[in-house]
């Protein structure tokens, strides 16, 4: 199949088939950079709440430049990914700082931006300003690897660099086409060309695809090798006191950075010298473990509940703050110490480990 055919079929299957109701497919550079910010790594069902309330605190650049750090982690809080929304913040006060609070339209302008990559910046050029430059994101690889055969791990650097050849040749000859066959090759892998189960009845490449005629749809593209995934693991401390639970920030870097969350107890310390330091009380059972999994690791977490009668002054620092129990799992923490502190807070503060 010659580029032109490619691009002909994708242009008119999206017209016909294609998403055309997303909040994001507006004229607007803001939206639609922080939509690709926030769909990378990310699927459009998760990301659509978190957008919607992302343009009500932050309807335009400056806004979200003028607000702080916190604010924005805070409201990121579940989508994961945390360097996104810090790199967001770096973004939003570079575009009013050096481009007078005006999206720069070339791609190698874009790319400069904090979070901004080649793929996404090409597809915020397409969509806002009809540039031709190919994207790459997951769902084209996998389009690419069936539609043209191409075998081999799509993350491997040979690999990839033959798929951002090919990607480019594929685009079509008019600019004004950018934006359309840009969402249609984004829409075609994340709703026919699925990573299980793909539609290729639907499929405008069907006639044409050599995974779809040799019977290789469920082998390309080729999977990561395999790799042992680490684990790690951390004890979570839930400090209670009248009625209140103490969290802290993260450090800006590392998992949840700069994120609210439980007192980690450090591999130095063990949990009497913590309670020495904090206050007088007792150190009830521990709740049973918690696994949560990152792209890299899994985590698993030993909840520790401690039940405070009376405070020190070093419990009371600029990095900690006391909240209401019913009032914590909003606070914009992580996903599992949202969960931990919703079902505390269900049982109105019992640290028994039996709940």
């Amino acid at each position: 199949m010659i580029a032109r055919e490619f691009a002909a079929k994708l242009l008119d299957w999206q017209r016909q088939h294609g998403r055309h109701d997303l909040p994001w497919q507006v004229s607007d550079p803001y939206r639609i950079w922080l939509s690709e910010i926030m769909l990378q790594q990310t699927q459009v069902s998760s990301v659509l709440v978190y957008y919607t309330r992302f343009i009500e605190h932050f309807p335009d650049v400056a806004a979200l430049a003028q607000a702080s750090v916190d604010e924005v982690v805070t409201l990121w809080s579940g989508l994961g990914y945390y360097s996104r929304a810090r790199n967001l913040h770096k973004a939003a006060i570079m575009v009013c700082d050096e481009f007078n609070g005006a999206f720069p339209e070339s791609t190698e302008a874009l790319i400069r931006l904090p979070g901004v990559g080649r793929s996404t910046a090409a597809a915020i050029a397409a969509f806002a300003f009809s540039r031709r430059n190919a994207i790459l994101d997951g769902n084209v690889k996998r389009v690419l690897a069936r539609v043209f055969g191409i075998s081999g791990w799509p993350g491997e650097k040979k690999i990839e660099n033959t798929m951002w050849q090919l990607a480019e040749n594929l685009l079509p000859s008019a600019a004004e086409d950018m934006p359309g066959y840009t969402q249609g090759i984004m829409d075609l892998g994340a709703t026919v060309c699925t990573r299980g189960k793909p539609a290729c009845g639907r499929c405008p490449m069907r006639d044409d695809c050599i995974a779809h005629q040799n019977g290789r749809t469920g082998e390309l593209p080729t999977a990561r090798p395999k790799k042992a995934i680490p684990t790690r693991y951390a004890t979570l401390i839930m400090a209670v006191h009248k009625g209140q639970i103490l969290l802290e920030r993260r450090p800006p870097t590392g998992i949840w950075g700069g994120l609210l969350s439980l007192p980690e107890l450090g591999t130095a310390h063990n949990a009497e010298d913590w309670l020495g330091k904090a206050g007088d009380g007792d150190i009830l059972p521990a709740w049973p473990e918690i696994e949560h999994v990152f792209t890299h690791f899994r985590l698993i977490i030993t909840p520790l509940p401690l039940d405070l009668s009376a405070l020190h002054p070093q419990t009371r620092d600029s990095n900690a703050c006391w909240l209401p129990l019913h009032d914590a799992a909003n606070a914009g923490v992580p996903a599992p110490v949202k969960r931990m502190l919703e079902r505390l807070a269900a049982t109105s503060g019992k640290l028994t480990s039996h709940l």
